[in-house]
């Protein structure tokens, strides 16, 4: 795991060298290992490294062809390495670990090397005789890339924006459509970034820059990648304990000291009774306890570590002194998002611990249908009749039900049988808003907003024309959470707050071979009653049911109460700075801010808690 910088056409940048080293030491977090640079003409390259395959000076970067003619930087791993060192043994192998087989591969393969690779990865590859520079990005996003055009064909590119900025190629200037991505969603969806002229690399893409040309074009779709599955439920429950059980097997590949974080929920522990299975020697497993029961999932941790045989790390803190550690995982925010200090506090704990790499079970709850969207979805088809109602009669019962039942859930509800169909482009967009168009125009002083990015999305991959259109319904929803949620915070704020301590952060569920073939299991198979049955049948002997059954928790904290107490003066100082700003409307977001200091149950602390980590981050970053 580490971190790349790189610019192509650097004939027309002054000094590209020393541009580099500035976008180089802006990523030093993610890479205390090593660092180096490479410059040809027109182009230059820099790494930082986290060394967790061959940890040796032989896996330093930029790493070279035997013959120097190709150079490659590397940010993530390629779990089946050993394999297709065998396919390639004819290379001549300068070192023991996963960054060569790149090398290698695309001298044999060309681009279709990408194909073979299972893992997950960012990385830029130059030839010195053709003259071109290939980035690519994994299949399902897991690792970051961002690019900004430099001008005359050329590109200037990431791991993550902050170095961008450091190279002075790209003035700090607000996207405005991004911005109201933001207040939406909390977050803002590829290829959109906040910055005005910086994008990101779409999952499963690619850049070609040639000759003063740049082309970008998919080399993978998840849903063309999908075969429907005839199998009978046994034997569907049986190739998905395989593919698991394979896919944690490769992700224990490392040359250091690793663990897995383990929460006591399903997936996690999932994650961990696997580990255990596959390997030959007790797991390390770390878990953040809190003093405060009511916040705590420890004793289910603890459960889990004592039927594995695992070597446990409870890691006490108090509320109090997770508190005092959210400015500073603001400050790790290279993108802003509404999500992430819960991932900052347990990497940063669990890399004290001397660990630099951990398993997750992120991806477990939008593979196998474990939020509530996926009951939510289910329910809305058998709720078409309510469209035959004139709209009129549609909000009239909005209206009593909001009267009934006030707050966030109702004011959904009414939004979506007001639609004009009740489909899944229509309803899924709505069902993850934390704020809607009306707030969100009256906080960017009216102006016109631009089309929703998540209904964009979908309304793209679910066309009659696409493969999405002939997936298993709750496949589609899936695909909804996988392309919105999951990429655009799970996955980004995962990549940031972990790095932001030099920690690798591994996502089993997130095997494009396991993703592929749930996502062709037919819906009674994967949704009969209950979430993730098809996980939890595919693992009978291996959770307990106190496990299975319990209530969902998740890393629940005191926001309202922090919000409007402690971290009050946090807040609206960060909210002033927004204020100040000429894109707001400083009297609506001092309203929205009085609406939830006072309780209104329109306004709970995740529709303002956004603003504030916005306003921090421009004023830091001086925008």
């Amino acid at each position: 795991m580490c971190g790349i910088n790189g610019i192509i056409g650097t004939e027309t940048v002054s000094e590209p060298l020393a541009i580099l080293d500035k976008m180089n030491r802006a990523l030093a977090h993610r890479g205390p290992d090593a660092g180096g640079s490479f410059s040809d003409h027109g182009v230059a390259l820099g790494h930082r490294r986290l060394s967790i395959i061959d940890i040796s000076e032989n896996g330093n970067q930029p790493l070279y062809s035997f013959d120097q003619r190709h150079v490659l930087i590397f940010n993530g791993e390629i779990y089946n390495y050993p394999e297709l060192r065998e396919e390639l043994s004819d290379y001549p192998w300068r070192s023991g670990g996963d960054t060569e087989v790149i090398l290698a591969a695309y001298r044999k393969w060309g681009t279709d090397f990408l194909h073979r690779l299972n893992g997950m990865f960012a990385f830029a590859l130059w030839d010195s005789e053709e003259r071109t520079l290939l980035v690519a990005r994994d299949r399902l996003g897991i690792k970051p890339l961002y690019y900004t055009r430099a001008g005359n064909g050329g590109i200037a590119f990431s791991s993550e924006v902050r170095a961008l900025l450091a190279s002075g190629l790209v003035p700090p200037k607000l996207n405005r459509d991004a911005l109201a991505d933001y207040l939406r969603y909390q977050t803002v969806h590829a290829p959109q970034t906040l910055i005005d002229g910086i994008e990101m690399l779409l999952p499963g893409h690619c850049i070609v820059v040639s000759d003063s040309e740049m082309h970008i074009k998919a080399w993978y779709d998840l849903p063309a990648s999908v075969v429907p599955v005839v199998h009978d439920r046994p034997r569907v429950l049986n190739r998905i304990r395989e593919l698991l059980t394979d896919s944690v097997a490769l992700r224990m590949r490392a040359d250091v000291d690793f663990g897995a974080f383990l929460s006591g929920g399903i997936d996690s522990s999932a994650v961990v009774g696997l580990m255990a299975e596959v390997s030959d020697r007790p797991v390390n497993t770390f878990n953040v306890s809190f003093r405060e029961d009511e916040f705590s999932e420890a004793e289910h941790a603890r459960a889990i570590a004592q039927r594995f045989n695992t070597r446990h790390t409870e890691i006490e803190l108090t509320a109090d002194r997770f508190l005092e550690l959210v400015p500073d995982a603001l400050n790790a925010l290279d993108h802003p998002s509404g999500d992430g200090p819960n991932t900052f506090v347990v990497s940063k704990v669990t890399r004290e611990e001397g660990i630099k790499m951990a398993l997750s079970g992120l991806g477990g709850d939008e593979l196998f249908a474990g939020y509530g969207i996926f009951k939510q979805s289910v329910e809305m088809l058998d709720k078409r009749w309510v469209m035959s109602f004139p709209k009129f009669a549609r909000k009239m019962a909005g209206n009593a039900l909001q009267l009934a039942k006030p707050g966030i859930a109702s004011w959904k509800t009414t939004e979506v049988i007001l639609q004009d169909y009740l489909d899944l482009e229509h309803a899924y967009p709505i069902s993850r808003l934390t704020l809607p168009n009306p707030t969100v125009k009256a906080l960017l002083n009216n102006i016109k907003l631009p089309p929703n990015a998540v209904r964009k999305y979908l309304e793209r991959e679910l066309a009659p024309s696409r493969p999405g259109f002939n997936l298993p319904y709750l496949s589609q929803v899936s695909l909804a959470e996988i392309g919105s949620y999951m990429q655009n915070i799970l996955l980004r704020d995962a990549d940031q707050m972990s790095m932001a301590h030099a920690l690798e952060v591994r996502v089993p569920f997130l095997d494009h071979r396991l993703v592929s073939y749930v996502m062709g299991v037919p819906d009674p198979y994967k949704y009969p009653h209950t979430p993730k049955k098809l996980l939890t049948d595919a693992l009978d002997d291996l959770l307990p049911s106190s496990i299975i059954d319990r209530k969902k928790m998740g890393f629940t904290l005191p926001w309202e109460h922090w919000m409007r107490h402690p971290l009050r003066n946090f807040c609206e100082a960060a909210l002033n700075d927004l204020k100040r700003r000429d894109e707001f409307n400083a009297s609506e977001i001092d309203r929205l801010w009085f609406r939830f200091i006072n309780h209104d149950k329109m306004v709970t602390w995740s529709r303002v808690w956004h603003l504030v980590v916005l306003g921090y981050w421009l004023k830091r970053n001086q925008f």
